[in-house]
């Protein structure tokens, strides 16, 4: 909820631009971070939810890792200031430069998603005569119960290792002198909310775990992945919890006293922190539709393009005593650039601010110059 004083102050900014709430951000990472200690498991935060400066200076400064998915990921979380072994590198396509860069940068983990990654980490390894740590990113085929275009851990999906390729990527182990196998990885997809997912999770971690043992591995680390979802309907209700999350695997999974449990969670963290502030340019009222064109577009917000992502939106400036259903768009000269559709709003008028919630995860990041436009600006709560 913004207080007069935050709408004053965004009248007077340039619009569009991205809202953080350092507060909100402290209080999140703080109580995941009490409720991990709990259970000595180990956070890594996903950097491609969101890779604002201030941002990863609150996460850095909380004590956990860093999860990327790409050597720029990697060569930011060391550039500001992330242990590099306490950053884990995963990906589906890692190029031989990246995987050069993370080598000689001593980062803790690789999390491998085939068998000729396996190959190729284990040559360029050994032409820098050094042992890189792997862990086996395994496609569990759990149904995340999401959004088809974020589920990860199903046969059909490009991630991970497949169970039938086991045998072989065991093989490729043993022979590969600079490879040390530590652990195994997971990843279901994103923006679950329904936990009983997670216990199916567990069941098939056990089984792989089992699995590797029995073989002669020894399996040091469990990497859960991430994937806690936020209430997008619902934005006051902020912080996910944690505890419920946490204590689902530490109810459900196996785990050895030798054994560390790792979790990789971005939008969890940080998606409640921000909102996108936007103008009203223009209201173009039909038979049909009524439309709130904004100044701010899906090159601010690809979400509700890319996947019909829900975000509730709120008109700052009127009270609530009108009613209109109006078509929230932006700019952007393709049709997709809408944030909502027959969305319920007070009568709306040149100038108003808007706000979009919940946009602290996959919004500033996925942002882009299309169409020329200026680059997005941050504003925070500090600064009010």
């Amino acid at each position: 909820m913004f207080s007069d004083k935050d709408i004053s102050h965004f009248a007077n900014v340039e619009t569009p631009f991205y809202h953080y709430d350092l507060t909100l951000l402290q209080k999140t990472l703080s109580t995941c971070a009490d409720a991990a200690k709990l259970y000595n498991f180990h956070v890594h935060y996903a950097m491609k939810a969101n890779f604002n400066p201030r941002v990863l200076e609150k996460i850095k400064a909380v004590g956990f890792g860093a999860d990327c998915v790409s050597g720029g990921e990697v060569k930011k979380a060391i550039e500001v200031g992330f242990a590099k072994d306490q950053i884990v590198f995963a990906g589906v396509g890692k190029s031989d430069k990246e995987i050069n860069s993370a080598l000689d940068n001593d980062i803790f983990c690789f999390n491998v998603e085939s068998i000729q990654e396996l190959e190729v980490i284990n040559e360029l390894a050994a032409n820098k005569n050094k042992k890189a740590r792997v862990a086996i990113r395994i496609n569990p085929n759990v149904d995340a119960h999401t959004h088809h275009n974020i589920t990860t851990g199903l046969d059909e999906n490009k991630f991970g290792i497949n169970s039938w390729d086991l045998p072989s990527c065991a093989e490729t182990l043993k022979k590969s002198a600079n490879l040390e196998f530590i652990g195994i990885h997971f990843h279901i997809g994103s923006q679950i909310t329904n936990l009983e997912v997670y216990k199916n999770l567990c069941v098939r971690v056990n089984e792989f775990a089992q699995w590797f043992e029995e073989r002669g591995f020894i399996v040091k680390v469990l990497n859960v992945g991430g994937g806690l979802g936020i209430d997008y309907h619902n934005p006051e209700q902020q912080v996910p919890d944690f505890s419920a999350y946490f204590k689902i695997f530490s109810d459900f999974l196996e785990i050895k006293a030798s054994q560390e449990v790792h979790f990789e969670l971005g939008r969890a963290l940080v998606g409640q922190c921000a909102s996108l502030i936007s103008k009203v340019l223009y209201i173009k009222n039909g038979k049909k539709k009524n439309f709130v064109v904004l100044d701010a577009g899906m090159t601010e917000l690809m979400r509700p393009a890319l996947y019909q992502a829900y975000h509730k939106i709120e008109n700052l400036t009127r009270g609530t005593e009108t009613s209109m259903k109006y078509d929230i768009v932006g700019p952007i000269c393709e049709s997709t650039d809408c944030f909502g559709k027959e969305v319920e709003q007070p009568e709306t008028f040149r100038g108003d601010l808007y706000a979009i919630r919940s946009a602290g995860a996959y919004g500033e990041v996925m942002a882009s110059k299309y169409n020329l436009r200026d680059e997005i600006r941050s504003v925070y709560s500090d600064q009010i």
